[in-house]
């Protein structure tokens, strides 16, 4: 079975005819009425103009949409905030794209579950202020979060900034909604923490990047609003002083530790040197900057909890200097460095970003490995580490200097190589997409590639939806 849809006669003039007459105008697009944004969800691939782009509102309407497609055998593809990495949400020649975008809004905040029931195509800072406005938190944040929309966050199973205690988007998800390939709208907005009935059917489609189902509506868990917010810019001298570092947050900070990210002296020139704006809130160089933050309950007592620990880790002998918040002011200034990564597409030019997982305590080894690799066969190479390290998360950007067009190939062979001698993943919180594809079986055996190959058929026989991304249905000699 080949990648593209084959199974039945595809007639695309009557599929669109169809279309339009089921939905309104305005929610039919075709031909250059597409608006631009809808032709690319990333910048590392071509643009593609699909064979038409179709915005339903309701989960009726994504479930009639998908049903006409699969009767005139076209390919469909669903598109959120098209913010992805690893080009999940791509348009494909002669397929129609489904967008939610025209799906959106809060339905109901249940206080008393501590749920939020969401429409999937609504943007993640809406959910976020919402449920900010009724005392409580959603533990997903990102830097995409004003265009992301939920559904893609899902779909992707979205990982962001306080995995480390939050863990993944899957972890908040009670209920889902969702469409079948064949029409079907299968519905379980359970609002229960405990529901143990039979298979969790909503594992499949959280992280499938939109190829087992199209998710229209989910039920979020929702958490106490943190009473208080603490932060610290420190700089440790070894990345043994990173790991005790993390370790000593584990046991003095508990649950209340949010975020334990890491930034190598490559990333923190580029933060703070190469991007305008940025203040390095710590002066000299160290060998390593740990961002830690805390979310307690209790201003006097969480803070003074967070006061006491970053003393005796300076007693300690691991930070050798820390730059402490004093208000949220300064919480979000020590952000700021971390989240100077947006910056570099128009600072260091065009470059490849990665998303790897890899154990922690391998993570200096890797970078070390890497970045030599990278040096010794990408000519003018650079390259800068940096990531969710308590999550064993870390985040590369690279690029050659100067070049005309970035050897993207050749630098991803490296990366991911060495990836897989470090016995890492390939994909910590993006997803695989198109982009990441060929490398899949760098972190997944023949027998799990396999098993995802016939869920694949088993729900989606005809291959069209979301066609060629994730996995192929054929395996590949390389497999």
């Amino acid at each position: 079975m080949s990648n593209s849809p084959n199974q039945m006669s595809v007639n695309l003039d009557s599929c669109v005819a169809e279309l339009r007459q089921q939905f309104p105008a305005a929610a039919v697009m075709t031909g250059d009425d597409i608006p631009q944004r809808n032709l690319q969800d990333t910048s590392y691939l071509p643009a593609v103009r699909p064979l038409a782009v179709v915005r339903p509102d309701s989960p009726e309407g994504v479930a009639e949409a998908m049903r006409i497609c699969t009767a005139h055998g076209v390919a469909v593809v669903p598109q959120g905030g098209l913010t992805g990495l690893a080009g999940g949400g791509h348009p494909v020649e002669g397929a129609v794209m489904i967008s939610l975008e025209r799906f959106s809004g809060i339905e109901e905040l249940d206080a008393d579950a501590a749920t939020i029931t969401v429409r999937a195509g609504t943007p993640l800072e809406v959910i976020q202020r919402a449920a900010d406005e009724a005392g409580f938190f959603i533990a997903l944040d990102l830097g995409a979060r004003g265009s992301c929309q939920i559904g893609g966050n899902l779909s992707t199973n979205a990982g962001g900034n306080r995995v480390i205690r939050y863990g993944m988007a899957k972890e908040m998800v009670l209920g889902l909604e969702y469409v079948l390939p064949d029409g079907t709208l299968v519905t379980g907005l359970n609002k229960m923490l405990k529901n143990n009935a039979g298979y969790d059917l909503k594992q499949l489609f959280l992280g499938s990047e939109g190829t087992l189902g199209i998710i229209t509506r989910a039920v979020l868990r929702l958490h106490p609003r943190p009473g208080c917010t603490h932060a610290a810019l420190c700089g440790v001298e070894s990345y043994e002083d990173v790991v005790r570092l993390l370790g000593a947050a584990r046991r003095g900070l508990g649950p209340m530790l949010s975020a334990f990210e890491v930034m190598w002296p490559d990333y923190w020139h580029a933060a703070t040197v190469t991007v305008k704006g940025i203040r390095a809130p710590i002066e000299g160089a160290h060998g390593f900057y740990v961002l830690v933050e805390m979310q307690g309950l209790d201003e006097v007592v969480d803070g003074d909890r967070f006061m006491a620990w970053i003393e005796q880790a300076f007693e300690d002998g691991i930070i050798a200097d820390a730059a402490v918040s004093q208000s949220m002011a300064d919480v979000a200034s020590f952000w700021r460095t971390r989240d100077a990564a947006a910056e570099f597409g128009t600072v260091l030019g065009p470059h490849c970003a990665f998303d790897i997982g890899l154990p922690v305590r391998s993570m200096d080894a890797f970078a070390d490995a890497c970045r030599a690799r990278l040096a010794a066969e990408i000519p003018n190479s650079l390259s800068v580490y940096y990531g969710h390290i308590g999550d064993g998360n870390l985040h590369i950007v690279a690029l050659s200097m100067g070049a005309p067009v970035q050897p993207g190939t050749a630098i991803s062979d490296i990366v991911y190589a060495t990836v897989r001698e470090f016995g890492g993943t390939i994909s910590a919180e993006h997803g695989i997409g198109l982009l990441k594809k060929p490398y899949l079986h760098y972190t997944r055996t023949r027998q799990e590639l396999a098993l995802m190959r016939r869920l694949k058929r088993a729900l989606d026989p005809g291959n069209l939806l979301n066609p060629g991304k994730v996995v192929d249905l054929v395996e590949s000699e390389s497999q």
